[in-house]
């Protein structure tokens, strides 16, 4: 199965104080660290950031990055802007600040897509993680065509993925370990 991926790297990261992107785990910038593990199951990877200057010292091979047009608009409009480069049916977002991603959960979630893929109704739109919060829309799957769904949802004054979400069909992924999902957003985060 063909899974590009698309990173989200452009928030103001406000909390923290610092670019999140940039701290480094176990060493590795976060960004980096995220684009090593991707880059064991994605054909192509796409950086969506206002900032791209900012990262071109990271190792981050083959990758492509694209700059973020309206910056502080939020990870559902970078989204669209990343989706209309994307050629494969599904496509994996992430945001740049989930330090606890394995490689082995997203192999897991892309085989399942894989065996399921011809199974699952072409309504629905994407696969992800709901939790008692709702989805967890920045550690999943979009089926590519999504696009235009998107940008009528967005151009109708929408900006919230739980929103847009809750007005289409969503495959509910199984939560195979619940660190997974941890992201960074405060200094004490970076205390686990």
């Amino acid at each position: 199965m063909i899974i590009n991926t698309i990173i989200l790297a452009g928030g103001k990261s406000s909390r923290m104080g610092r670019d999140k992107a940039l701290i480094p785990i176990q060493g590795i910038p976060m960004l980096e660290l995220i684009y090593n593990i991707v880059a064991n199951i994605s054909n192509q990877i796409y950086i969506v950031t206002p900032w791209q200057e900012k990262y071109q010292h990271l190792q981050l091979p083959n990758c492509q990055f694209m700059k973020e047009e309206k910056v502080d608009a939020g990870p559902l409009i970078a989204f669209s802007q990343g989706l209309t480069a994307v050629k494969s049916e599904w496509v994996m977002l992430l945001a740049c600040d989930l330090p606890k991603l394995k490689v082995d959960v997203l192999k897991s979630w892309v085989n399942q897509l894989e065996g399921i893929n011809e199974n699952i109704n072409p309504q629905y739109i994407a696969a992800l993680v709901k939790s008692e919060k709702g989805w967890q829309p920045l550690c999943g799957f979009y089926r590519s065509s999504c696009l235009g769904l998107l940008s009528y949802f967005i151009s109708q004054g929408g900006n919230s993925f739980q929103r847009w979400l809750e007005g289409n069909y969503v495959y509910n992924l199984p939560l195979l370990d619940d660190d997974v999902l941890f992201n960074c957003n405060t200094p004490q985060d970076l205390y686990w």
